[in-house]
């Protein structure tokens, strides 16, 4: 049997009529089933005198109505402990919030009242029609709502976090499919340009494609195999996004750097061997970091069914890039090699025959032909491309220029200090407001729960599952010692000295005492509300024992502490490892504290292991070790910002967060390897000069996927959901971080610190002259030179 937890906020300032009448409505709630109606009293937690369990504070109410409908005024509610007519003491510390109290703690007013109702799930049936009480228990409070609008209520039910989590999705979904109509045009619009014949709109359409094949081929993998989706995939199409289109925008940027006169299969080639090294590495790295995140390392499921899913769909991207996305590259090499338009497939007419058509006909098929150019100019063909142009023309020759290395290296002191300052700051998230939609039920309910429940909170169930000898001082010393000092005990204080005068005052042997205890316990008014928590057990001769036993102890803490909740956990958890007695603790709070606590640790460590691994993998691959060493340096950079700035912008170190950051990780790798290579290998020269080269190579790529990346992230900026902000505000500082890096950190810093650049110069010796002949393959059909043989 498990315990479906219903809890409810009413504010009782104005007046307590309400919580009682509110009680009523509940407990008529009825379910129909065909042939019986069930209601709260079919379903409900019984006590040993076969009546549902209900919260003492109703009782209180209870009391509270018959005193003012008599005139009576000497009942009063004290606080946390009452005294009920028939002698009773009830502890409502947890159920009565925003008091104030008069002297002897009267309560004067209570801005809050809690009431909590326990339901059964014993069977199939039960929890069926338990499910369906808790969905007409949330209609219910909200007509009750409508009608009492003075007063202010707030249900939640044991399905409410899960409901909540899942319509994260929903809420999402029009914000997804403008992110995708935003994601479309900017690829179509990067990979443009005037010349009709060179442009690729249909390339970055095509990659955006291969993208999302490969999302939903892992969706669908996923789905036929039984696995379950949960809201955390919203990250997945980002994951992809800028792993994916960086591959098809460097492969793009490769076939840029090709020779026109060159055959499409040598081209292709050529695109490929330049590449897919890298694209190659960088897919390994996120098989590697996400597989071990899907491994049984890591002990949450939501984070390993995302790793699982972020790792099959990287696999097919891979797959997807080498086959379709190849394919259609070639395919766009034979239109461009036979001047055919690139977008409505036309052959281009020549110029002179395009002076003959109209302005806007002369506009839409304009291209240069290679007759018409000098071999000179050849090579510069594609440098009409905007972000090729402003990079070549510009943006190299400024960000290396003398004048502004100074203000970049202040700019990254200054960067580097806020970083820290954030840094010092930074905080483990466990409120569940963090990974719901906004508009909901457990953003009100945990709200109202800190607002007004936080001086006696949280109340912890704690079970003793052996059979031990309670009349035995020793052991009750024993279980006290182990409670003291840092909760307040109510019920489980009253409840071991109760035992303590029982023995004390008949001195009776065990079996009699077991009896007496059973019957003593059960007629005890103080202790109906915990006579179901004491399980019995018959032996022999009719011989009663003890088998478990649960209590509640209620915490002195504060929820908006969460340093205080932390510290309760783990030393209770310790106690009940190193205690003579076997018990368990329980409290809701403690599952999501668990849950921030393991998906903080188990990334981090997962990503420790996985950049080990990668480091030596890569030791062996990388053509100098420098490579690696300012590898490491930039993803530390990026990241220690990341998690800086994260914590400046209000966003916690919760799961979400944590594998944002994992994947931070790989996208600046992603994007810093292929400068950092380029720059590391090249001969000659000087620094300066293969800065400008790395990202002459490079930069397009990079600054075409970010721009695809940070548009596709504008609409996440706008999807009421805290899961989505954290997503949108940690993907966009990694992006944002990462483009830094790469356009103004690396450049400048390259240009004055190792590795050096010797120029070396050959002497030329007249007399060592080699002869060249250059054999041309041409094809008769176009005039245009497809083929070279050179021989020495």
């Amino acid at each position: 049997m498990y315990l479906m937890r219903k809890q409810m906020r009413i504010k009782i300032r104005r007046s307590n009529r309400k919580g009682t009448e509110l009680h009523s409505a509940v407990t008529r709630i009825q379910v129909q089933r065909p042939g019986f109606n069930y209601t709260f009293a079919h379903i409900c937690i019984l006590n040993n005198d076969k009546t549902c369990i209900v919260d003492d504070i109703v009782h209180v109410l209870e009391e509270l109505k018959a005193a003012r409908s008599s005139n009576r005024t000497n009942f009063a509610i004290t606080y946390p402990i009452t005294h009920l007519k028939d002698g009773r003491e009830v502890y409502n510390g947890h159920q009565l919030g925003g008091v104030t109290v008069h002297s002897k703690d009267r309560v004067k007013s209570a801005e809050a009242i809690q009431l909590t109702y326990y339901l059964q799930a014993i069977n199939s049936l039960n929890d069926m029609v338990a499910e369906k009480w808790e969905s007409i228990f949330c209609d219910t409070v909200e007509l009750f709502q409508k009608s009492n609008r003075k007063v202010k209520m707030y249900p939640f039910t044991s399905s409410s976090l899960k409901e909540d989590f899942q319509k994260t999705s929903r809420v999402s979904e029009r914000y997804l499919i403008t992110s995708l109509v935003l994601v479309v045009t900017l690829a179509i619009l990067c990979c443009s340009m005037q010349d009709c014949v060179r442009s690729k709109p249909w390339l970055g359409l095509l990659g955006l494609l291969t993208v999302t094949l490969a999302t939903l081929t892992a969706a669908g993998i996923i789905n036929l195999t039984g696995g379950k989706y949960n809201s955390t995939f919203l990250g997945i199409p980002f994951v992809m996004l800028g792993h994916g289109l960086y591959g098809t925008f460097e492969m793009l940027s490769s076939w840029r750097k090709t020779r026109e006169d060159q055959h499409v299969k040598e081209r292709t080639a050529a695109v490929f061997a330049d590449s897919m090294l890298s694209f190659s590495l960088t897919t390994a790295m996120y098989l590697v970091t996400f597989g071990i995140g899907a491994s049984p390392f890591t002990n949450i499921e939501a984070a390993r069914i995302f790793c699982c899913n972020s790792c099959i769909a990287i696999f097919f991207n891979y797959l997807y890039v080498l086959s379709f996305y190849g394919s259609s590259l070639v395919f766009t090499g034979y239109i461009e090699n036979n001047y055919q338009h690139s977008i409505f497939c036309r052959k281009v007419p020549k110029p002179e025959v395009l002076q003959e058509k109209p302005a806007w006909y002369r506009f839409l098929l304009t291209a240069k032909f290679s007759e018409d150019t000098a071999d000179s100019e050849e090579t510069n063909t594609y440098e009409s491309h905007l972000l090729v142009w402003f990079l070549k023309r510009y943006y190299c020759d400024w960000i290396t220029n003398t004048y502004v290395k100074p203000f970049v290296v202040l700019f990254y002191l200054v960067y580097i200090s806020f970083a820290l300052m954030g840094y010092l700051q930074v905080s483990e998230g466990s409120d569940l407001s963090n990974i719901v939609a906004t508009a909901t039920r457990t953003i009100e309910y945990t709200t109202a729960q800190q607002k007004y429940f936080s001086n006696y909170s949280p109340v912890i169930g704690f079970y003793i599952y052996e059979s031990i000898e309670y009349w035995n001082t020793s052991v009750q010393e024993d279980v006290l010692e182990y409670t003291k000092g840092f909760v307040r005990i109510s019920w489980f204080e009253s409840y071991l000295n109760y035992l303590r005068k029982l023995n004390i005052s008949t001195g009776l042997p065990k079996k009699n005492f077991t009896d007496m205890l059973r019957n003593s316990f059960l007629k005890a008014p103080q202790f109906a509300h915990f006579s179901e928590d004491i399980i019995f057990s018959k032996k022999y001769n009719n011989e009663v024992d003890v088998v478990a036993s649960r209590m509640f102890l209620v915490a002195k803490t504060m929820e908006t502490k969460r340093e205080e909740l932390y510290d309760l956990l783990e030393t209770l958890r310790k106690l009940s490892l190193t205690s003579k007695v076997k018990f368990i603790v329980f409290n809701p709070s403690f599952v999501y504290m668990d849950r921030y606590a393991s998906s903080v640790g188990a990334p981090l460590q997962n990503s420790c292991i996985s950049a080990l691994f990668l480091l030596f993998f890569s030791a062996f691959l990388v053509a100098d070790s420098l490579i690696n060493v300012w590898l490491t340096l930039t993803v530390a950079s990026v990241e220690f910002g990341v998690i800086g700035f994260m914590t400046l912008w209000k966003v916690e170190l919760d799961c979400i967060s944590v594998l944002c950051l994992i994947y931070g990780i790989n996208y600046t790798i992603d994007n810093c390897a292929p400068l950092l290579s380029t720059f590391v290998l090249g001969k000659e020269f000087t620094r300066t000069k293969w800065v400008k080269n790395a990202l002459e190579v490079h930069g397009v790529a990079i600054l075409q996927s970010y721009l695809c990346y940070i548009v596709g992230l504008i609409p996440l900026a706008a999807v009421p959901s805290n899961l989505t902000r954290t997503l949108f505000r940690c993907l966009f500082l990694i992006a944002l971080v990462t483009f830094f890096h790469c356009f103004a950190i690396l450049p400048v810093i390259l240009t004055f610190l190792p590795p050096s650049k010797k120029k070396r110069k050959e002497k030329k010796n007249p007399e060592n002259r080699e002869e060249i002949e250059c054999v041309e393959m041409v094809d008769m059909d176009s005039t245009r030179v497809v083929d070279q043989i050179t021989t020495v």
